[in-house]
């Protein structure tokens, strides 16, 4: 990963010190405007989990599809668990369906349970900007949990823009910034350096601080 700059992690300072407090523990979202991109090309898009360095204080709420040995493990975690007859019943039930993909931030599916998830829940997920992850079935759930704690997607929609939470405003500016040179260094590797136009950081109640490149 490249060094981070003195005048990233000032922006992020900058960010964090404007606007009023919140009751709540606001986010930290980074916002890349991007510039000659063909949002429609297979070259112009992007679509990339991304492990921050730093895991932002705010969690993620992460969902498990599995049975068994993996199922256990998770519900010892913690964790809300989708079984195999769950997903049968989702069947032709959208509405449940959707709770359950406004409520995951991320739903880790037990490979064998792939087909079943991608076709129940993947319509609801979807639409959010989300997707069912598959995870090996000898795999350590906890690990992948872990993990998944600190990941966040990268992609861009319907508009040359990226916007992707990066912290929260309890962490240090400079992990934070690390946190933000990791997500660059994905951008620039899949579109390259010269289609970022602008950079801005802001809290989720914050005022946009734009970042020089």
């Amino acid at each position: 990963m490249q060094a981070v700059s003195e005048e990233l992690v000032e922006g992020v300072r900058r960010a964090l010190a404007l606007g009023k407090p919140r009751r709540f523990k606001q986010s930290v979202d980074l916002i890349i405007v991007l510039r000659d991109v063909d949002l429609k090309s297979p070259e112009g898009r992007i679509r990339e989990i991304v492990y921050l360095p730093h895991k932002p204080t705010k969690e993620p709420r992460i969902c498990v599809a599995a049975e068994g040995d993996m199922a256990l493990k998770a519900r010892e975690m913690g964790l809300e668990v989708i079984t195999r007859e769950d997903l049968q019943q989702l069947r032709g039930d959208r509405k449940r369906a959707k709770k359950i993909a406004k409520r995951c931030d991320w739903v880790l599916v037990r490979a064998d349970l792939m087909g079943l998830a991608g076709g129940t829940l993947g319509p609801a997920l979807g639409p959010r900007g989300k997707a069912p992850t598959p995870v090996p079935p000898a795999a350590n759930i906890a690990d992948f949990v872990e993990r998944f704690k600190r990941a966040v997607w990268v992609r861009t929609r319907n508009q040359p823009q990226i916007m992707v939470k990066v912290g929260t405003e309890d962490m240090k500016p400079e992990e934070i910034a690390e946190n933000i040179r990791a997500v660059l260094s994905v951008v620039e590797e899949k579109l390259g350096r010269q289609k970022i136009a602008k950079l801005y950081i802001k809290k989720t109640m914050g005022i946009p601080v734009q970042v020089a490149l």
